[in-house]
């Protein structure tokens, strides 16, 4: 009997064989989390339907017949029934989806009740004990909570589910394709890279004597004592311009090599703030020794980088890698997904370090889920994580109706933050009582050589870059694709950089992280987390005695359309500015600040906790969203002059590239060049002839692309259209 036909050479991949090698492998991967036995049951039974006379039959047609596409037998139930009626009924999810996904329990026991009397799977379930040798059923974890025991359950087969499908995934890979997998193997370890960064960070931390430097550098010993500390949660909050991403990756580093822990996790909210990230850790530890996983990587063509790119790509489907850099929304929409390819990565997160960098940012919709599950990994999966930003938001569980937040202790990795957030007040804020029209904002743009505004909307920049009226003003919105986003960053540092003037329009895309410097900053009226972290964009390297922020009310401004909690957050912070004695400066201004916001909102609003505790795991997955709307990606053409998107596109629709393969490369190369736009409104356009679909899900936009202002046309309305 047989797993799988033949591979390139000539030999057939055995049964028993690919039970057995899932079954250690799994058990494997499901050891750093406690459930060896239940790994090992799972890999054992996962296939076992493939012993049926008409799977074998099916393999042999494949083989004599590869031109025809057949379904084969149903070879998942076998298992799945086995699983309910020997060992845990929890287990069947896995077997019944290790394809197709974690089922919904209502089609689960209606599929179970089926196959349960069907003949085949009988006779499969007769002839198992002469297959595989079938342990005793493990004794599963207790939990006290009962409502505890319900999400734990769910969580605990999301992680096993993770390491059966990656375990199948790679013996199956290891039968077809030995040389692909072994490129998945690498020698380097964290040791190794920490004693990089050691040396990068003696040549560069505590040598420079102005006070942020120094700052800085106490900031980075605080983090390498804190991280002698036990597997936790730990608070990072630094001010802005602090120096967090080394010193963040310093603790993260030590408290790896002390605890053992596997991997270093970095999740970041903007795809326009990890880029830069990464370019930090790639200067210190090497391109080949760091995973970025999200939308915006851009693939290098570079020949002699070719298994340095094939690894990424391996890589990148279970995050076997000793640094990872992501977003927030790859990292928890895994975490709540239920398709094999999103799952597979989960095990790899027990026994790791997660720092969640900006985490001010996660959405005040999907909070308690987020906080739910983000608790197990630390009492069940040995993760520690890091809360990392200038504006903690108030995330303890303090028996408030309103969230139900992290349990037990939070230790703060830096002793009494507050006074570096003295020690670094480079900035004063000014908050003029008359709102100001575009006009007006426009007056004090003009009136500083070196000036950003920061509004709330795609539309209100457009506003007031024409209210502006300059033709050397930069603007970075979403508007603009990732490759010129990065353009005018570049342009931005110089002008800064060599005294020139540089006004720039901006959302918040610029807000979090952005290495930017300038003298004074606008800020229209928003949330009071937005307001700082626009803050940390002036004065940045205290090079001036003070910088100045304005924050404004803008007459004519908007505030996102798809945010009602946006709306909330921005009333909530005029109302903190209007109060006397308000201190932007005392970093535990924030806790009291969300801990009213979270007040007045919903941190569950698509009841996810309810749905994961009834185990509906693809109901979970279609409702947990961070970008809400449904999305595609819009390529457009960058620059005007010399851009490679035509050669790009007309490859990606010959035959040869649909079907050769060459596709899914050519997609990733497109990477910068695409602008993410709801589905909804796109019928419209197309009709007006401004868009055009094109193959694997990608549009065209074949309207205007302006230089500055990036996609725009007469008709487009770029709000409830561009993300």
């Amino acid at each position: 009997m047989y797993a799988h036909s033949e591979n390139s050479e000539g030999r057939w991949h055995p049964l028993q064989e690919h039970l057995q090698t899932v079954a250690r492998l799994a058990a494997d991967f499901a050891k750093k989390f406690q459930a060896e036995p239940w790994g090992y049951v799972a890999g054992l039974l996962h296939d076992l339907g493939k012993s049926q006379p008409g799977f074998q039959v099916y393999l042999e047609d494949c083989q004599n017949h590869p031109e025809k596409k057949i379904r084969g037998p149903d070879h998942s139930s076998a298992g799945a029934v086995l699983a309910a009626q020997q060992y845990w009924e929890g287990l069947a999810f896995l077997l019944a989806g290790h394809h197709g996904g974690l089922p919904d329990p209502t089609n689960l026991k209606q599929r179970l009740g089926e196959k349960s009397d069907d003949p085949i799977i009988q006779d499969v379930l007769r002839q198992a004990g002469r297959i595989v040798s079938l342990p005793e059923c493990p004794s599963l974890p207790t939990i006290k909570s009962p409502t505890q025991a319900e999400l734990f359950a769910e969580l605990f087969l999301r992680f096993l589910f993770s390491a059966l499908v990656d375990a199948d995934y790679l013996d199956t890979e290891a039968h077809f394709d030995h040389g692909r997998s072994q490129l998945r193997y690498r020698s380097v370890n964290l040791e190794a890279l920490a004693e990089s960064f050691w040396k990068e960070q003696d040549k560069l931390s505590g040598h420079d004597q102005s006070p942020v430097n120094l700052a800085r550098h106490e900031i980075y010993q605080a983090c390498l004592a804190g991280a002698e500390c036990p597997s936790g949660i730990f608070r990072l909050t630094v001010p802005t311009g602090g120096g967090k991403t080394l010193s963040g990756m310093a603790f993260a580093l030590r408290h790896a090599l002390k605890y053992q822990k596997d991997r270093i996790i970095v999740a970041i909210p903007y795809t326009s703030i990890i880029d830069q990230t990464a370019q930090v850790y790639r200067r210190i530890f090497g391109d080949e020794n760091i995973l970025e996983h999200h939308s915006a990587v851009t693939p290098r063509e570079d020949e002699d980088l070719f298994v340095q790119q094939q690894w990424t790509r391996l890589a990148a489907e279970n995050w076997d890698a000793p640094i990872v850099v992501t977003t927030t929304v790859q990292l928890f929409e895994s975490l709540f997904a239920n398709r094999p390819g999103a799952c597979r990565k989960l095990h790899n997160l027990a026994q790791s370090i997660i720092i969640l960098d900006e985490v001010q940012t996660l959405p005040t919709g999907l909070l308690a889920p987020i906080l739910e599950v983000v608790q197990q990994l630390v009492d069940h999966y040995g993760v520690t994580v890091v809360l990392s930003t200038a504006t903690q938001p108030s995330l303890v569980d303090s028996g408030s109706p309103y969230l139900k937040g992290l349990r037990g202790e939070i230790r703060e990795i830096v002793p009494d933050p507050a006074r570096y957030f003295q020690a670094l007040k480079r900035v004063s804020y000014d908050y003029p009582g008359e709102p100001w029209s575009w006009e007006r904002t426009a007056q004090e743009m003009a009136a500083e050589p070196q000036c950003l505004t920061v509004v709330n909307t795609k539309k209100d920049a457009l506003a007031l870059l024409d209210a502006l009226n300059d033709p050397e003003a930069l603007h970075l919105s979403t508007l603009l694709c990732m490759a010129h986003r990065r353009k005018v960053l570049d342009e931005i540092k110089a002008r800064l950089a060599n005294g020139c003037p540089c006004r720039v329009v901006a959302t918040q895309v610029v807000e979090a992280g952005v290495d930017l410097d300038f003298p004074v900053v606008l800020r229209a009226m928003g949330p009071l987390d937005r307001i700082v972290q626009a803050a940390g964009r002036c004065n940045r390297e205290g090079r001036l005695s003070m910088g100045r922020v304005v924050i404004f009310k803008a007459a004519e401004g908007n505030l996102p359309c798809k945010n009602c909690d946006y709306r909330t957050a921005t009333d909530l912070a005029a109302s903190y500015l209007g109060r006397a004695g308000v201190d932007l400066h005392n970093p535990n201004l924030f806790g009291s600040y969300f801990k009213e916001l979270y007040i007045s909102v919903e941190t569950d609003v698509k009841n996810i906790n309810e749905l994961r505790a009834k185990l509906n795991f693809p109901e979970v997955a279609s409702r947990f969203k961070l970008i809400e709307d449904a999305t595609v990606p819009l390529v457009v053409r960058y620059p005007k002059e010399g851009s490679p998107v035509d050669d790009l596109l007309w490859r990606l629709q010959t035959p040869e590239a649909l079907l050769g393969g060459e596709a899914r490369r050519l997609f990733r190369r497109l990477q910068p060049y695409l602008v993410n736009v709801r589905r909804g409104p796109l019928a419209r356009y197309q009709q007006q002839g401004l868009v055009r679909e094109l193959p694997l899900g990608l549009w065209e936009w074949q309207g205007n692309y302006h230089p500055v202002k990036g996609l725009h046309d007469a008709v487009l309305d770029p709000e409830p259209l561009v993300i």
